[in-house]
């Protein structure tokens, strides 16, 4: 069964100067559907909205947004395809099917799938089609809220968390959640989240250091962003668009973190609505988000350690307690840090890709001073 099958050209103009994107990308054509040998990034539209609880008009946003993507300016030795958009189901869940069975395809082919919302019950989908690839996952997802939702709703924009929470066999590892406002947050979706030795980041905490952002990203496999995490000066173009939020700049900074992370292999940005858009300002900023995803691609160093350990410094630090002892890996390359969290015996094949994880030197100088890492504990709890 092909993908295509699952697939319509996007709506979009026919000629750009050669230096944009427009001329450059491989494009879902009618009776031309792109080649995929060689594809990097595959580019698809879903303009599902029918659960998204009254932001119906983020169902126009893929070709505002792959419109402006195509004026931006063309990165080399990144070969990205234009798959155009999904064809709408008769139910939600017919498109959610369509959209897990088109993003299994290409994790297969090693080809990164970006998701132009769309709502964001649309991650459930991104989530659900690794179970093909027989791995456990991490999530990360930017939102003002947490969409937790009640246990026994059904599956939409406010709910999907738990959906995937609740999903067996489960594929989740680790789930973060940056950028939410106190405010909106029941404190019990918090304590919930935590429980599960998941983690919460306030708004407030990535603003004060977008850098510790990076690890947060770069031990991702999925990043949703809700652009209602971004506030309203910068992208009106959202229903649930609030006075606070990441400014525009922190959001493409972000994306080229997860760019650049060699983990990261799906990513989605959701809740764009034209219809409340000013002068496609929100469609605007998301094509550069894109943009910065590519350019942090581009920029990739392949630099997770377990390759040549020339390009690593190894640092030992023994908590006070003498019960554990953190080992440190600093790559020479970038100058990024990593902690190696020990596993159970026998469990090498579940929780290889996961005791290896990104941390930031602030995490090596706690640990210093016999105060554990926040990030190494979870991920012992998980692993033990």
């Amino acid at each position: 069964m092909e993908i295509e099958q699952y697939l319509k050209p996007g709506t979009v103009n026919s000629e750009y100067a050669p230096f944009m994107w427009g001329s450059h990308i491989r494009k879902n054509v009618t009776k031309n559907f792109p080649d995929l040998d060689g594809v990097h990034i595959a580019i698809i539209g879903v303009g599902e909205a029918r659960n998204s609880n009254g932001n119906d008009g983020c169902a126009a946003a893929p070709d505002k947004v792959r419109e402006n993507l195509y004026k931006l300016s063309y990165i080399q030795n990144v070969v990205v395809a234009d798959l155009g958009n999904i064809v709408p189901g008769n139910t939600p869940k017919d498109t959610y099917v369509a959209l897990e069975f088109v993003c299994a395809e290409l994790l297969d082919r090693k080809i990164i799938p970006v998701i132009i919302g769309g709502s964001q019950d649309l991650t459930y989908s991104m989530y659900t089609a690794y179970q093909r690839l027989q791995q456990t996952v991490n999530i990360v997802c930017a939102d003002s809220k947490i969409d937790l939702g009640e246990i026994h709703s059904e599956l939409d924009s406010e709910t999907y968390i738990s959906k995937i929470l609740q999903y067996q066999p489960s594929l989740l590892f680790n789930y973060s959640h940056i950028g939410y406002q106190t405010h909106f947050v029941n404190p019990e979706e918090v304590e919930t989240i935590k429980k599960m030795f998941f983690d919460t980041y306030r708004l407030g905490q990535i603003q004060t250091n977008l850098e510790e952002a990076e690890p947060i990203v770069r031990n991702a496999d999925i990043l949703s962003f809700d652009i209602s995490a971004i506030r309203k000066s910068d992208a009106p173009g959202t229903l649930h668009a609030t006075p606070n939020g990441l400014y525009g700049e922190e959001a493409c900074q972000i994306f080229r973190y997860a760019g650049m992370s060699d983990k990261l292999s799906s990513i989605g940005i959701f809740e764009v609505n034209p219809l409340f858009d000013d002068r496609e300002q929100t469609s605007a900023l998301a094509a550069q988000m894109i943009w910065y995803f590519m350019d942090g691609f581009a920029n990739r160093k392949s630099d997770f350690p377990g390759t040549e350990k020339k390009d690593y410094l190894k640092y030992r630090v023994t908590m006070k307690s003498g019960d554990h002892e953190i080992v440190f890996y600093k790559s020479t390359k970038t100058d990024r840090w990593w902690m190696e969290v020990p596993y159970r015996v026998g469990a090498k094949s579940k929780y290889e890709r996961h005791h290896m994880v990104p941390c930031s030197y602030e995490d090596y100088e706690l640990a210093c001073t016999e105060e554990m890492p926040d990030r190494w504990w979870q991920a012992y709890q998980k692993l033990s």
